[in-house]
């Protein structure tokens, strides 16, 4: 990515666009996978979904270090004019995917019955949900390899390339969804399908374009591949502790809504499943909110790689200027609005009126959430991981505190509470480290 010298909000705005709508596009195969299972299914079967996309948020996103660690090395590169080191990132990146799928694959059985016995669905739920993951995690080379292709993408700023990748993935997998799920009538197990094909055909046409990217920006007679920078010592080491930090921040992140969903699940069925079709409209969400952050750590990483604090903190303060208006835009939007997108996911009276008693807690933490996305944005593009890991303990500590205090009190709305102040403390606990970021930017 090309450090720009001027920061305007079109630019930001031309920059974000495509990202917002490759981001949009995956709450999206989520919200047609609820409204496919949720009038053609039962209870047990949208129970199920919610507890199969939960399995493998916690199991993928503990690999989030692929994208997250990606995005930041190789803008800092790009910013630097290290075209060999963009590579040598990319080439570390997939090496990891490729192997950490391959073992997910060959240790998939310990992972299920770990998954299984921490959850506490009804036994129809768990069944249909064991045969969503004996398919799923198929994919698993294949999500972790596209994790580091889109990461690099981010880092590069290739937001177009970027928005190409995310539609086809999406696009071939919600028709292939509908297909076989909705069509053919293959439930759970049709929707898991049809993931890992979308997945595996994703990855080739990833591959291709990026290659075709970086090979155009190659010099003539280098090696596309350069191992001995793939295979640098403190290269590697540098990647391994980084990752390890953010698998840690990860995982923490991943847990806290693993818990708020297993915790759904004790208040029955029904209260399940709506607090499932209201995590769509809080994906829905925060991955729009999160165009801006991809934006801000591309813009960041480079500024780092080229040692310009000024454009550092333009960066920083206009990205999060939009953010905030898109946040107050889509908690109105959820507030006024969402009891319409609940009775078009579900024709299941209980779970309408469920998720329906519910919505303005969903509202208020969309509105908060901002703060936390730009500040991850800005600790992923500096590659600042130790402290995003420190920030992460310090925020699910306060989150499990909270829980104890409000569930055993307010019921099912005291844990949406302790979600939201989770959410606020994620962005004060990163607030803290953030002067001592700033100042490893040079002038």
């Amino acid at each position: 990515m090309q450090i720009p010298e001027s920061i305007s909000y079109r630019y930001l705005l031309q920059k974000a666009w495509p990202i917002i709508l490759a981001n949009a596009a995956v709450p999206l195969l989520g919200l047609v996978d609820t409204a496919v299972i949720g009038n053609v299914g039962s209870i047990e079967d949208l129970g199920a979904i919610a507890f199969g996309a939960l399995i493998f948020s916690f199991v993928y996103w503990s690999f989030g270090f692929l994208r997250m660690g990606t995005t930041g090395f190789a803008a800092q590169a790009s910013g630097s004019g290290d075209e060999q080191e963009v590579r040598a990132v990319l080439g570390r990146a997939l090496l990891m995917a490729f192997g950490l799928g391959l073992l997910l694959i060959l240790i998939q059985w310990p992972i299920r019955l770990i998954a299984f016995s921490l959850l506490d669905g009804s036994s129809q739920v768990e069944l249909i949900a064991q045969n969503y993951f004996k398919i799923r995690i198929w994919g698993a080379p294949a999500t972790l390899a596209t994790f580091a292709l889109m990461g690099l993408l981010i880092g590069l700023g290739k937001s177009r390339t970027l928005l190409i990748v995310q539609l086809f993935l999406n696009g071939l997998n919600i028709t292939l969804d509908i297909w076989f799920a909705g069509v053919l009538g293959w439930g759970a197990s049709g929707i898991a399908l049809g993931t890992v094909i979308a997945e595996w055909s994703t990855v080739l046409l990833a591959g291709w374009l990026i290659y075709l990217e970086l090979n155009q920006r190659k010099l003539l007679g280098e090696h596309f591949w350069p191992r001995t920078k793939i295979m640098d010592r403190l290269a590697l080491l540098k990647t391994a502790s980084s990752n390890l930090d953010i698998m840690i921040r990860t995982l923490i992140l991943v847990f806290s809504f693993g818990f708020f969903i297993n915790q759904s699940a004790k208040y029955g069925d029904t209260i399940l499943a709506g607090n499932y079709i209201l995590f769509q409209l809080i994906s829905f969400a925060a991955f729009f909110l999160d165009g801006y952050a991809f934006v801000v750590e591309a813009l960041v990483g480079t500024s780092i790689g080229a040692k310009r604090r000024d454009i550092f903190d333009l960066a920083v303060r206009r990205t999060t200027s939009l953010a905030i208006m898109t946040a107050i835009f889509l908690a109105l939007a959820i507030g006024l609005f969402g009891d319409v997108a609940v009775m078009l996911l579900t024709d299941i009276s209980a779970v309408r009126l469920a998720a329906n008693e519910l919505l303005l807690l969903p509202a208020i933490y969309v509105f908060f959430s901002f703060a936390a996305f730009q500040l991850d944005g800005i600790f992923i593009g500096a590659s600042f991981t130790r402290r995003m890991r420190d920030a992460a303990v310090i925020s699910i500590a306060v989150y499990l505190f909270a829980w104890w205090v409000l569930s055993g009190r307010f019921g099912i709305e005291g844990l949406w509470w302790a979600m939201i102040i989770y959410v606020v403390a994620r962005a004060i606990a990163l607030l803290l480290f953030y002067p001592s970021l700033r100042r490893t930017v040079s002038e």
